[in-house]
């Protein structure tokens, strides 16, 4: 995770966002403490009381945590909540930060990931499956895939649908093509739609192989760009993305994957069993 000028002010910072409450979209960080009317600003010595405290406070909260340095951050003011290209980020307006951070309660809940659940419930709304390219059989479990031929973890989740369906295991991938990471990606789409078997010219692309000449139509462009605007809207930023019983997984995590086809497997492994039994 990117974190600004230090990652122990990100860190604290992230700590003590997620010590506040949410308010919104706003995650309400700590304000500097102004003097009131017959008071003076603090010294020296009631700075270091105030960070004494919050440490004591750090080091209550997160026991599981060991703090080998401890300091103030360069945050000021309120800390906000938006995001962007799918990602959860964090400003602070009034010293002008941006934090690229992850926030936990002090139950280890990851706050941070939740908001961008949610958010990425709200823009799968954006997805008709009826507008990708379909491959696997129609009675298979279904995942969405935004995905580039170019992309080798790609190619390797390929590998593994394969393998799963070699072993009983098939899903009906829905593909959306990615095409503003690898400068082939494009071209390479259009030929996949552009084909007259389309699932074996995409099976081609992801196992490496390069046609010498690539199909071009107006059909396969326009769709390449389709699918170009939905990934911006959705906010995919990397490939493989998928989204699987309606959650989203970025990159290619197996093991999650295998969970997904576990789950969808057991209903049709019992019913073979009680099946035999009779």
């Amino acid at each position: 995770m990117t974190r600004t000028r230090s990652s122990r002010g990100a860190m604290l910072v992230a700590l003590l966002a997620s010590i506040m409450p949410l308010q919104g979209t706003a995650a309400q960080g700590v304000q500097a403490q102004k003097p009131q009317r017959g008071e003076t600003a603090e010294t020296p010595n009631d700075l270091g009381a105030v960070a004494a405290e919050a440490q004591a406070k750090l080091q209550q909260t997160f026991t599981n945590l060991r703090f080998e340095d401890f300091g103030p951050a360069p945050i000021e003011g309120p800390i906000y909540q938006a995001i962007a290209g799918g990602k959860i980020i964090y400003f602070a307006p009034q010293s002008e930060h941006l934090l690229f951070a992850t926030v936990y309660d002090r139950n280890g809940v990851n706050l941070t990931a939740l908001a961008q659940e949610q958010g990425a419930a709200r823009r799968l709304k954006a997805i008709d499956p009826a507008r990708a390219l379909a491959i696997g059989p129609a009675d298979a479990p279904t995942v969405i895939e935004f995905t580039d031929p170019d992309c080798p973890y790609c190619q390797a989740l390929d590998r593994f649908w394969k393998a799963k369906a070699a072993e009983g295991k098939p899903v009906r991938r829905l593909i959306f093509f990615v095409s503003s990471i690898h400068p082939t990606a494009a071209a390479k789409a259009e030929h996949i739609l552009c084909s007259p078997d389309r699932e074996a010219a995409f099976q081609a692309a992801y196992s490496g192989q390069t046609p010498p000449l690539l199909r071009q139509c107006a059909a396969g462009r326009d769709k390449v760009a389709d699918d170009a605007e939905l990934v911006a809207k959705v906010g995919v930023s990397g490939t493989p993305t998928l989204i699987a019983d309606g959650k989203l997984i970025s990159g290619f995590q197996q093991a999650e994957l295998e969970a997904f086809l576990d789950r969808h497997a057991k209903p049709a492994l019992t019913k073979a069993a009680s099946e035999a039994r009779r």
